[in-house]
């Protein structure tokens, strides 16, 4: 036997690391699982990758339906990473990243990017689908009832989810369509005296039914026939419908609008309007990209630039104000709560948190109606009935939204510094006390610096909340009281965001414009992303002080 053999033996007998004589361990091999341990883990990986498997598919066919290609794509490649990565065994560190990254890229990277993209559009009333979308509403919006045309007895009626019409022609036989199908001849129909009484396969909707989905039986449109000159049946009481055709005609190839009653030709424009020779234009246009004018008009528009510097100067005021209030107060009080000799300090802190347990939003509206100058708490009982216009005169408003931030903020910068001031190392203050420093002196060389070391980002991230505070804004003021001069509905309380929220429209009280919208939530983005980028790079000075 050679030596080589020799040794290659005896150190499988005792194998690395093993005394020899003694019993050797079999090693696992890297792919063989435990028997016990891995079987549960297996199968609660599959069930739980094929729940996201079914999410993401379902995400794909919803992407594909409404032909949003760009979300279908990123889907296909979030999931396509999410089976390499768990059924992987070389992505170990991936299977924990991988989370956070797909929540970071949906609820995040894909939101800004879609609003930068708004922002460069016209995406507002009146342009709010495509091009082909425009012309579809463009068509069925401007109908109009065929002269001479026949009046139809109809029935409305529910197949597979979709309201149609049961309508009995002329001949006394009843045709059956939707919004997607034309009306086509039905087998099995019964008939009581002119009216529909069953169709297979269909529900027949009653009075009752009728009126809780008027909206949708009156604004339904069956096509008459496969032809779309045939028009369709339109009907405004449930009970006849009638044959309408539209108004409009549309040349695909000259890409022209004519209104078949005056002879008006309509041609597209650059700003996503079919428009006249003498500019009248059309109610339903698209989406278009225009640039930089949303940006233009935040800035150059008297509407919007008047009171855009008026309410960005308040929103820097705002959130400063309600930093350096929130935090001396807090330090304060947790200063003098972390005084050993105070007794029964641990009801007072429990106290003190109860305005940070209160909701937010509840709170506010709380506050809105105790500081109403009719009726409220504040006028009528504390100040004895006073008519002090808390929340309608400019000055006195700004003045009760910083204070009811005030309420609502010095609990969290309580419980912040209290921490802090609790994590002190005693060996610092100690020192400072040999050094022969007073008690002012260890508080501005030493105390306070250390603080700000623990606090500083915290500042940074609550400055950033209050310069996008909307809930305390919309619960406690609405943005009111109203500018006088502005014809756009704006008022003295209002911050950048409240801003946004009332010029896209969402309230009600203006047309949407959801590009302005975007324009000036990237205007709020940089300004915030900036002063904390600037804010984070001179706290490294603190650092040098740990």
């Amino acid at each position: 036997m050679s030596t080589q053999s020799t040794l290659d033996d005896t150190s499988t007998a005792a194998g690395d690391g093993d005394a020899p004589g003694r019993p050797r361990r079999r090693r696992r091999s890297p792919g063989t699982p435990h028997a016990s341990g891995t079987v549960g883990g297996l199968v609660a990986k599959l069930v739980l990758m094929a729940v996201v498997n079914a999410f993401g598919v379902f995400a794909i066919l919803a992407a594909w339906n409404e032909e949003s290609y760009g979300i279908l794509a990123a889907m296909v490649a979030l999931l396509v990473a999410a089976d390499w990565v768990y059924f992987s065994r070389r992505t170990l560190p991936l299977k924990y990243v991988l989370p956070g990254l797909a929540f970071l890229l949906v609820f995040q990277v894909y939101v800004v990017a879609y609003t930068g993209w708004v922002a460069f559009t016209n995406y507002g009333d009146g342009h709010n689908s495509t091009k082909e979308h425009a012309i579809e509403a463009l068509l069925v919006q401007n109908e109009r009832r065929v002269e001479g045309s026949a009046t139809y007895p109809i029935t409305v009626l529910e197949r597979d989810g979709e309201l149609g019409f049961a309508v009995v022609d002329e001949d006394g036989d009843v045709r059956v369509g939707t919004a997607e199908e034309p009306l086509a001849p039905v087998d099995g129909a019964t008939l009581d005296g002119g009216t529909v009484t069953a169709v297979p396969g269909a529900e027949l909707l009653d009075r009752r039914q009728v009126l809780e989905r008027q909206d949708e039986v009156t604004t339904l449109r069956v096509p008459f026939s496969d032809d779309p000159e045939d028009g369709s049946i339109r009907t405004q009481d449930a009970r006849t419908g009638y044959v309408s055709t539209s108004t409009l005609e549309h040349d695909a190839e000259a890409d022209t609008m004519t209104d078949v009653t005056t002879g008006t030709v309509y041609s597209p424009s650059d700003d996503g309007w079919f428009v006249s020779p003498d500019g009248e234009r059309l109610n339903v246009g698209w989406r278009v990209a225009v640039g930089f004018d949303n940006f233009s008009t935040a800035f150059g528009d008297s509407r919007y630039a008047g009171p855009f510097l008026k309410i960005l100067a308040w929103t820097f005021a705002f959130a400063i104000l309600s930093v350096v209030t929130t935090f001396l107060l807090g330090l304060f009080l947790a200063i003098t709560f972390n005084d050993t000799r105070l007794g029964g300090r641990r009801i007072y802190r429990t106290l003190l948190i109860f305005p940070y347990a209160i909701p937010g939003f509840l709170a506010a509206l709380l506050w809105s109606g105790m500081l109403n100058r009719s009726y409220g708490f504040v006028n009528q009982v504390l100040l004895g009935g006073a008519d002090v216009p808390w929340l309608t005169d400019p000055w006195l408003a700004k003045l009760s939204v910083l204070l009811v931030n005030l309420w609502l903020g010095f609990p969290y910068m309580f419980l912040i510094c209290t921490g802090a001031l609790q994590s002190l190392p005693g060996d610092v203050m100690e020192a400072a006390k040999v050094d022969g420093a007073g008690r002012w002196r260890t508080w501005r060389s030493v105390t306070l610096p250390l603080l700000l070391v623990a606090t500083t980002p915290l500042l940074i991230s609550s400055f950033a909340f209050n310069f996008n505070n909307f809930t305390l804004i919309y619960m406690l003021t609405n943005g009111g009281p109203r500018f006088a001069d502005a014809s756009v509905p704006l008022g003295h309380t209002d911050i950048l965001i409240s801003m946004v929220y009332s010029v896209s429209g969402l309230d009600g009280t203006a047309a949407k414009n959801y590009g302005l919208a975007s324009a000036l939530s990237i205007v709020i983005f940089a300004i915030v992303a900036t002063i904390s980028a600037i804010t984070f790079k001179r706290t490294k000075q603190f650092e040098e002080i740990s």
